[in-house]
């Protein structure tokens, strides 16, 4: 066409104002030698060591790597890069000059800028809550080196760098960003690109070639900022690519400033290795994409919330109270920003003008256009959605009160943007919008040549009210037009409309004649209509007089009115009574308006400069002669005919020196009938010529006539049929009127369930993502960024072109399968840190119970799944002790059945597992544990926890005969729950026989 934030002093404002006068000269450094600017955050150190590895050690750019680091910790990422290449790698230090085949990485807890080729150090602001250390280098970047910085932005999250990348495509340098599938982490690169300012997406492998393919073009090595123009063979082929872009956009660039088209020519050249302008241009009628591509790298749209905070200080100070002073109620106030961009500074306006009014318990309604020529941007104004990198600009108060924060960013809240309206609108071409309050069109003129600056000033007065204000960029004026405009802060470039000054009618051919808008121009005097061009037409006419050294006369337009005097014109023409006027024809003396008249005829028909000798002219009595010459010019690219009139008066001598052929002795009265008859001779070619004029004139109003009494049959029938339309519209109004209501109802309840949408999502703690039928991303939860690795810029994108953080073999799968049963599916999935989830999959259906996508539901149960895992091994290892004990052993639960018996126990008395196990201890064997005492010892055991040992059981056993036992007991928890069971071990002591 914003992130940590920078203090006043080195705000992201400043830094665009010194790039906008920067980019007017866009000179880069003396140094012959590009600067790449590398921006990276997490992932991004292995795609640096890529990048690196495939550059050659006599790589001939400086290398700047910009990396996101701990603060807290000192780096060794040098230590690391330098095992990557052998170029030197060393970190960066306050006034470090940066030399060709060298790299430079940034200290911990720092930024980092660059001026002059000098890196500049300083200490990271502790108040910053997201990390712009990338946007603020690639910034100074582009001001510092132009055309020959370089942008980068490598793996890492967040939205660093896309600003920094946006100044350096204005400035006419390079943009890479890593894609996707080489990217660990795709949230910078992604959100760069969504910009539409990164020239090559690929892998860090093919960023190296492709860097060394520029640092050897001699186009890259050529471009300096300031180049003089393509030869006189390619200027040909540079006019076919501005009409091969005319042709696209319907914007004509031959009145841009020629050295900006060619840089941006240049520059997309080299990106598309096209050596000369013949080959491009033949490449260009090929590919309709790379005209787009042109036609996007010649627009600059490079914008931000609050450009220039102290001009927004002047317009609140000295602007703003004069548009609300002695207003009416119902008048609105109107602002137009010519040339908005992405519409930063359309809402800028409209928030600044309404905190002004709030203040002042003032309230005014407000209109706020933007216009611009490129439509794409103006679609994303409109959208007012800006990335989380607008915090740089905008206060903590404004984005909490003026925007809502989505998953895409913030958006401008409803009530700005109903304030503002959007419009493609070429200023030098289409019709101005009226009854303005406040222009402000900053940059954009900067672009234009003078001939076409001339034409916008009047364009822009003429749109303002009396009172009306005008706002121009730091490197912009008002040029010669002074006398139409007051300044009223000279520094920050505001001016005031002149009220006494005529309201120009300077228009651009397409729309100035015809319709509302021109009859309602004032007529101005024809000197004003041709004001615009008149520099270009005082050179041309320069250039002509010095080769004829340098006679009286005038410059004349078509309709032979004098545009410009030239030398002493007095002894050839004067004012006459009545009215002012600067007519050719009225001012000549006599004598001369008769010769005129036929020899301008006589140019306008050959096309070439023609002359008449010896023409009598009477001047206060006295007699000269004079000859005549009319030069007919047009000045490019306009096609208007201009004519330059010369006087060369001859001597007294040559007057009264007798014509060849007549006799020197001959009378007076015979010189006079010979003049007579000269003047008869001169008079009726004169009037010849005015005949044949006023025939052809004729004949075109004959015509004209028959046009328009068919015209005017034509349109007595149209009104007929309009008449009855217009009844059928009345009709048709009546039923949309109603439908209107309606649907205004709905919108409401539309927007009270979209705000309860937004706060619903922005409130579930859960990863949910939602998918169309089409399986693309409509919308998902904050938490949902991070789980899944996905960003606002996926919205639309298909789920199976993300680079997911959880390990899924066949997600298409299993929403087929979804989608197929109706059903909801579960699944049990981990991510790249090994974390367990549930994936739950359920049909989307819409209110008339349609399928419409499947919704995507993220169950974190890694805390669940560890410690059933853990309450597993626990249970085996119990298990396995007690089946390794030699003693027959029981393991009771607090009721006192059995719940485990070990291989001792089932080998002794001879019994099995099954057996024994999940019954009572009274029930086993022929109840020889029903004992009183041990019955009141075992229920004792659990509330108390206290053991016993050395029970004895003297008892005559089936299968196994009589045994005297001794039973031991003791509490412990079982494995996995918080019950408690009883180990009892039994010891044999019967007396051997």
């Amino acid at each position: 066409m914003k992130p940590p934030q920078l203090k006043p002093s080195s705000s992201s404002a400043s830094r665009r104002t010194r790039r906008a006068s920067s980019t007017v000269s866009a000179v880069a450094p003396a140094a012959a030698f590009s600067v790449v600017g590398i921006g990276a955050s997490a992932g991004g150190l292995e795609a640096a060591t890529h990048l690196l590895k495939a550059l050659p050690p006599d790589f001939g750019m400086a290398v700047v790597i910009i990396q996101h680091l701990d603060p807290t910790h000192e780096s060794a990422l040098s230590v690391l890069l330098s095992r990557a290449t052998l170029m030197p790698v060393v970190e960066a230090r306050h006034r470090l000059k940066v030399k060709p085949g060298h790299i430079y990485i940034i200290p911990p807890n720092k930024k980092m800028g660059i001026s002059r080729g000098v890196l500049r150090v300083m200490t990271r602001d502790a108040e910053h809550k997201l990390p712009s250390a990338v946007d603020f280098f690639l910034s100074e970047l582009a001001v510092d080196f132009g055309v020959r910085a370089i942008g980068i932005i490598l793996s890492g999250t967040g939205v660093d760098g896309t600003r920094g990348i946006q100044e350096i495509k204005s400035a006419g340098g390079v943009t890479f960003a890593q894609d996707e599938a080489s990217a660990k982490y795709s949230g910078m690169p992604v959100s760069a690109c969504s910009t539409g300012c990164v020239d090559h997406v690929m892998p860090p492998e093919a960023m190296a070639a492709e860097l060394v393919r520029l640092e050897k073009d001699q186009r890259m090595r050529g471009v300096t900022g300031d180049e003089s123009g393509f030869s006189a063979v390619e200027s040909d082929y540079f006019t076919q690519v501005c009409s091969l872009v005319r042709a696209y956009s319907g914007v004509d660039f031959t009145q841009y400033k020629p050295s900006t088209i060619r840089r941006r020519v240049s520059r997309r050249m080299a990106i598309q290795k096209k050596e000369t302008l013949k080959e491009y241009v033949g490449f260009l009628r090929k590919n309709a994409g790379e005209v787009e591509a042109l036609f996007q790298d010649i627009l600059i749209f490079v914008s931000g919330f609050f450009r220039d905070p102290k001009m927004f200080d002047v317009l609140k100070k000295k602007v703003f109270p004069q548009l609300c002073k002695n207003r009416r109620q119902d008048l609105p106030i109107r602002i137009w920003v010519a040339g908005c961009s992405t519409g930063e500074e359309v809402y800028s306006l409209a928030i600044a003008l309404l905190e002004f009014m709030e203040k002042q318990a003032e309230h005014f309604d407000i209109q706020v256009f933007g216009s611009d020529i490129n439509e794409k941007i103006l679609a994303r104004a409109r959208a007012g959605v800006y990335t989380d990198s607008i915090a740089e600009d905008v206060s903590p108060e404004r984005l909490g009160r003026y925007f809502t924060k989505t998953a895409a960013g913030y958006r401008i809240s409803k009530a700005i943007r109903d304030m503002c309206i959007f419009a493609r609108q070429d200023v030098t071409r289409d019709p101005p919008f009226s009854n303005i309050d406040l222009i402000s069109c900053r940059n954009v003129m900067i672009y234009f040549d003078a001939a076409l600056q001339k034409k916008v000033i009047p364009i822009f007065h003429y749109a303002l009210r009396p009172q009306g204000f005008l706002v121009l960029g730091m490197a912009e004026s008002i040029g010669c037009y002074s006398e139409l405009f007051s300044i009223v802060d000279a520094r920050h470039r505001v001016y005031a409309r002149n009220v006494s000054a005529l309201r120009m009618a300077v228009f651009p051919s397409g729309f100035a004649s015809g319709g509302a808008l021109a009859s309602s121009v004032q007529p101005v005097v024809s000197r004003q209509v041709a004001e615009p061009m008149l520099g270009e037409v005082r050179k041309q006419a320069d250039a002509i007089i010095l080769s004829k050294f340098c006679p009286s006369g005038v410059v004349v337009n078509s309709s032979m009115q004098i545009l410009q005097f030239r030398g002493q014109t007095g002894p050839f023409l004067e004012n006459t009574p009545g009215d002012a006027s600067l007519n050719l024809l009225k001012m000549a003396r006599q004598g001369l308006a008769v010769e005129l008249r036929p020899l301008i005829s006589r140019a306008v028909k050959l096309k070439r400069a023609v002359e008449q000798v010896g023409v009598q002219v009477r001047e206060n009595g006295r007699v000269l002669l004079v000859d005549l010459k009319v030069i007919p010019f047009s000045v490019p690219p306009g096609s208007e005919l201009f004519f330059l009139i010369l006087f060369t008066e001859k001597s007294s001598k040559a007057l009264a020196t007798p014509r060849k052929g007549r006799a020197s002795h001959a009378s007076p009265l015979e010189r006079e009938l010979e003049q007579l008859r000269d003047e008869i001779s001169a008079s009726k070619l004169s009037l010849q010529t005015i005949i044949e004029e006023q025939e052809a004139t004729n004949e075109e109003l004959r015509a004209a006539s028959e046009e328009a009494l068919s015209s005017n049959e034509e349109l007595q029938s149209t009104n007929e049929e309009l008449e009855t339309a217009k009844e059928e519209l009345q009709s048709t109004n009546e039923e949309l009127t109603t439908l209107n209501e309606e649907l205004q109802n709905r919108n409401l309840e539309l927007h009270q369930l979209s705000d309860d949408l937004i706060n619903l999502f922005s409130s579930v703690d859960i990863p949910i993502v939602i998918l169309g039928a089409d399986l693309r991303i409509r919308r998902f939860t904050p938490k949902a960024r991070k789980v899944l690795n996905i960003i606002p810029s996926d919205v639309g994108r298909p789920i199976s072109d993300l680079k997911s953080n959880l390990v899924i073999d066949d997600l298409r799968g299993m929403i087929d399968d979804v989608l197929e049963s109706l059903t909801t599916g579960e699944h049990e999935v981990q991510d790249l840190e090994g974390r367990w989830h549930v994936l739950r999959i359920r049909p989307y259906k819409t209110m008339d119970n349609r399928i419409d996508g499947v919704v995507l539901t993220l169950l974190d149960i890694d805390a669940l799944k560890r410690s059933l895992a853990e309450a597993q091994e626990a249970r085996q290892f119990a298990e396995a002790v007690i089946a390794t004990v030699r003693e027959p052993l029981l393991v009771l639960d607090s009721g006192l059945n059995v719940k485990m018996v070990n291989r001792s126990f089932c080998e002794f008395f001879r019994t099995r597992p099954q057996d024994a196990e999940n019954k009572s201890i009274y029930e086993l064997g022929n109840g020889q544990w029903d004992l009183p005492a041990l019955r009141e010892l075992l229920e004792k055991l659990l509330p108390t926890r206290s053991p016993f040992e050395g029970f004895r059981v003297d008892h005559e056993f089936p299968e196994i005969g009589k045994k005297e036992l001794l039973l031991n007991a003791r509490s412990m928890t079982a494995p996995g729950h918080q019950n408690q069971w009883i180990l009892l071990a039994m010891e044999d002591i019967t007396p051997s026989k």
